[in-house]
Order: C-alpha cells, then structure tokens, then sequence
C-alpha cells in the first residue's frame, strides 16, 4: 500500500536497485496512481541528476547520471499523447538509447514493449475517493 506520495517515491528507489543500463520499465495506471512519483524515486535510486517531472508535453526527457559510482541515466517517456501510434514511439530512438539508460515509459502498456527483451511492468491503482495507491510489478519477457 502507498498511502503518501513519499511511500510511492520510496518504492521507486527500492525499484532501482533492480535495474541497469538497459533495461525498460513500463508503467501503467490510471491519471493520479502515481506514475511520475514513482519514476522520481527510480531516478534518485538511480542516481540521476536535476529535477524529474512528467514529460507530457514533450514527450521524453533525458536525465543524466550523476557523478558518483554507479549512477545510470534515465529517459524518461510519456507515452499517453502518442495514442498508441508506434511509428511516433519509434521515431523517439529509444531502443538506442536502451545501450546506456534505464528507460521508464508513463502510459507504456500495449506500446513500448517491443523495445527490450524484457521489461518491468509496473501496475499502479488508485482507491475511488482515496489517495490510497498499490502497486504491482513483475519482469515480462517479449513475446
């Protein structure tokens, strides 16, 4: 249960322990689960540099790794604009970027998956008329 959004952070970062250059997390929950508190936290266990917040408007973002020893970049990607359009989603070049980031896609459900070998799911709800979250997460081989 994620009762704050400091609980949702602190997921994230336990989340990063789990991930490497390379590797795709996809997030997927409805407006408000907390797809973007739990990506803040994945960048600070990560180690990433500068202020992570949704990149809605212009889709992705990159984040540069910070400077202690084994910090990953992060690139971060929201895909609900792109409305399922996978020819705007490999216009992005993620896959190239996968070489030397962790890369976490808000909205990725049904769309980013053809990007790795395998990815991290996470499912995030929200109770009705509650800022109560949870979350779900499990590594998905391709298909």
């Amino acid at each position: 249960m994620l009762a704050t959004v400091e609980d949702t952070e602190a997921l994230g970062r336990e989340l990063a322990g789990q991930l490497q250059a390379g590797d795709l997390v996809i997030l997927d929950g409805p407006l408000g689960a907390g797809k973007t508190a739990l990506t803040r936290g994945i960048a600070a266990g990560l180690g990433v540099e500068g202020r992570v917040s949704s990149p809605t408007f212009i889709i992705a973002r990159q984040h540069r790794a910070g400077t202690h020893p084994g910090a990953v970049a992060l690139v971060h990607v929201d895909a609900y604009r792109l409305a399922g359009d996978l020819d705007e989603l490999d216009a992005l070049d993620l896959d190239t970027d996968l070489d030397h980031a962790v890369v976490v896609v808000e909205w990725g459900l049904g769309v980013a998956e053809h990007l790795a070998d395998r990815h991290l799911r996470v499912q995030l709800r929200r109770e009705p008329e509650s800022d109560v979250r949870t979350a779900e997460w499990e590594w998905v081989a391709a298909n």
